[in-house]
């Protein structure tokens, strides 16, 4: 479904997201240690936005094949 629809569009994001994740485990890879720098704490935060706004794109996407429009809360 696109934004035109109505809808999330993941693609954009999903490849945002993986692109913050890759970036990481090359930085992780490399011998980072603590205490890290300033622009690998920036590039962390945007990978956790990121990835938080991944999941309510997707979680929407899935509701709307649910009952009521909704995607069913945690049990957790």
């Amino acid at each position: 479904m696109s934004e035109e629809q109505g809808g999330p569009a993941i693609g954009p994001t999903l490849s945002e997201w993986r692109k913050a994740r890759a970036e990481t485990e090359r930085h992780l890879a490399a011998g980072a240690t603590p205490p890290v720098d300033a622009v690998w704490v920036q590039r962390l935060a945007d990978l956790l936005a990121t990835e938080r706004s991944w999941q309510d794109q997707y979680t929407e996407l899935l509701a709307l094949g649910s009952s009521g429009g909704q995607f069913p809360s945690s049990n957790r």
